[in-house]
This record gives structure tokens, sequence and C-alpha cells, in this order.
């Protein structure tokens, strides 16, 4: 790993990583904190990437220009929770709470609470989605994690375990519903082939319009800013 810069006004930070995996130079910038990684094949001197890395400033720019701004949390700001806006208020109680358009979070470390209970809501969804899956497809997953994850929203292992991203919580409920039976098909196909396809359709359904409003909305669902304690 290499850290580097385009120059301009103002410099674009550049991680540079090289891979023995990779086939050809590839750039790819992080929906959750802008960052952006030059990823070049091992025998690629770091000039060529670099070079390459200079071709693409306007489209790399324009990406940072367009990504959303940082919302930090607080009182009085709306988040969205399963698709739906909330106002973020004080609550009377000890515990978060959902009501309406308002979510109600006890004052003291308000935004670390509210990560808390948004991570095990989004455990609780995403439990009951995988297990009505999994038995769709006479399956079954050795383990489920959360985590607050840069550049996917799932992913399946070899042994079985699913992971997700926590925030799929704060999209509507049949995006995280798509993202888990894709992840879940990943246990019958271990690849993106017409055959894994055609498992997610038998589970899911269409599932195209909640696979283009990831691509088009994903960027979204990463501009609010908890604290560092969540992960």
């Amino acid at each position: 790993m290499g850290d580097h810069a385009l120059p301009g006004r103002p410099p674009v930070a550049l991680t540079l990583r090289k891979s023995a995996r990779a086939r050809r130079i590839s750039l790819r910038i992080s929906q959750l904190d802008g960052r952006v990684t030059l990823t070049y094949p091992q025998g690629v001197p770091e000039a060529e990437a670099l070079s390459f890395a200079r071709t693409k400033e306007g489209w790399i720019r324009q990406h940072l220009q367009d990504r959303p701004d940082p919302a930090v949390v607080q009182f009085g700001q709306s988040i969205p929770v399963e698709g739906v806006e909330r106002r973020i208020v004080p609550a009377s109680g000890r515990r978060v709470q959902l009501h309406g358009d308002e979510i109600a979070v006890p004052e003291g470390a308000e935004a670390r609470r509210l990560a808390r209970f948004l991570k095990e809501l989004a455990r609780d969804r995403l439990t009951g989605a995988c297990d009505d899956y999994a038995a769709m497809l006479g399956q079954s997953y050795s383990s489920l994690t959360i985590r607050d994850t840069r550049s996917r929203w799932g992913s399946c292992s070899s042994a079985g375990g699913l992971m997700f991203s926590w925030r799929l919580i704060l999209a509507p409920p049949e995006i995280l519903h798509y993202v888990a039976a894709h992840e879940v098909a990943h246990l019958v196909e271990m690849n993106h082939s017409r055959a894994f396809w055609e498992q997610v359709e038998r589970i899911f359904g269409d599932y195209r319009t909640q696979r283009r409003w990831l691509r088009d909305n994903g960027a979204v669902l990463h501009q609010y800013r908890f604290d560092a304690a969540v992960s």
C-alpha cells in the first residue's frame, strides 16, 4: 500500500494497492468516506498506474463532487429507517423508540445509542429474511454478521457465513430483502452465473428494480455520520 495525490485544487489523495490478483489497473471510490483506491497488478510499474489515474482525474473529481455531503446525526435531523424519514427527537424514557415519523433517542451519546439500535434492528430484519430464503432453498447458513462495510452490502463465505452492512436498515424493506436473497442464493451458487440469478429470482422475484435502487441511491445511506465506536 502507498499514498500519493493528484495535484490540483484541492489535491486528491490516492491510496495505491499492488495486487497479485488484479488483472488490470482499476480505480474505486469508497461510498463511505470518499477514499480513492488505485489498484494495479504486480507486473505493472507504479508510475504507469499513476499515469492511468491522471487520465481519469476528471472522472474522479466529478464522482467526489457528486457524493452526498456528510450528515451528522443529532436531534432535529431526519434519518430514514426502513425507508421512512424519521426526525430524531429526545426520548422521555431510557430506550430508543420509533413513533410514526419520529425516532426518540435518550439524551447523552445519542449518536452511539441510535447506531446501536439501528444495528440490532438490521440484525433482526436480516435474520428473519435470511431464515425464510434459506428455508426456500433447503439450505442453512453458519453465521450472520453485521458490519459497517465500505464497499459491499453483503457477502457469503464458502463456509456459509453471511455478512451484511447494517446501513441496509435505512433503505426500504424490499432493498434489505433483495440483498438478503442475493447472499443466501450464494449458498447454492458461489458465483454470479445465470444459474445464480435464477436462484435469486426463484426466492425473491424480479430483483432488477432493487438492484438499480442500490446502485443509484446506495451512497446516500453512507452519508449519515455516527460516532467512531460503531463498527
